[in-house]
């Protein structure tokens, strides 16, 4: 899609923009723990972090949302004590998740591997890719050095031009911003051996979502909570990697 097509349909945008926000229901995020111990063996410090689809919109409880599943899957794959926890928040986009987990002690932080689940507010906020990939870099970096991540695993931007609660033509240039990002996220996962893009191609169907059209049902958490666990349990999230002190933020 062309930068002119998308001025032309500026105004149209703007206003679909905002009716679709003012017409669709606020759904919480889903109730229950979000930390826990799932399984035996080696112990695998899971940390889970993002936006509303981290947080479990879309469904009632965390049994049916993504983190405790994943966890649960995971252990399941690997063999391992999958110890997790989940920090996230409705509304946030990749540059609000840094600046949330970079308000937490570190110390409470330390993890193996992180799954970082963000994306669709930048699209939507109208945040340039690269400035979105400098930022995830940034994420990145910042779990390594002061969390002791060894591999950090970045979830894709879901199918946007297929969300039913969208109209058209927002849902056709958001599901073209979509795919420019997850083309960016896709190559830069691929010059560098402790992060990761995990391989989701989400048969999206009104039937998985919820009921907004907008966030996962629970159809579609418990596929995709399948599919990080199987793409984490192939990580070689047990490697030494060797530390690596770089820059934390963007700014």
């Amino acid at each position: 899609m062309s930068l002119a097509v998308k001025l032309a349909l500026t105004p149209v945008l703007l206003a679909q923009g905002l009716l679709t926000r003012a017409r669709m229901p606020r759904l919480p995020e889903a109730q229950g723990p979000r930390a826990g111990r799932v399984g035996s063996g080696h112990r695998l410090r899971l940390l889970v972090a993002g936006d509303s689809s981290a947080a479990g919109v879309g469904v009632a409880h965390q049994r049916d949302a993504l983190a405790a599943p994943l966890a649960a899957q995971l252990a399941a794959l690997a063999g391992v004590c999958v110890d997790w926890q989940l920090l996230a928040r409705s509304g946030l986009n990749t540059a609000d998740t840094l600046a949330m987990l970079q308000a937490e002690p570190p110390g409470d932080l330390q993890a193996d591997v992180a799954v970082i689940v963000t994306g669709v507010n930048d699209v939507t906020g109208q945040v340039p890719s690269q400035r979105a990939l400098a930022v995830r870099q940034a994420l990145a970096n910042w779990l390594r050095n002061a969390c002791g991540v060894q591999h950090v695993a970045f979830c894709p931007l879901p199918p946007v031009h297929a969300f039913p609660g969208l109209p058209q033509p927002l849902r056709w240039v958001a599901g073209a911003d979509a795919r420019r990002h997850n083309d960016a996220l896709r190559e830069w996962t691929s010059t560098r051996g402790d992060v990761s893009c995990v391989d989701m191609q989400l048969p999206l169907d009104p039937a998985a979502m919820a009921d907004d059209g907008f966030h996962p049902g629970a159809p579609a958490y418990r596929w995709c909570a399948d599919a990080i666990a199987r793409h984490l349990a192939a990580q070689d999230w047990r490697a030494d990697h060797t530390h690596i002190n770089v820059p934390e933020t963007t700014r």
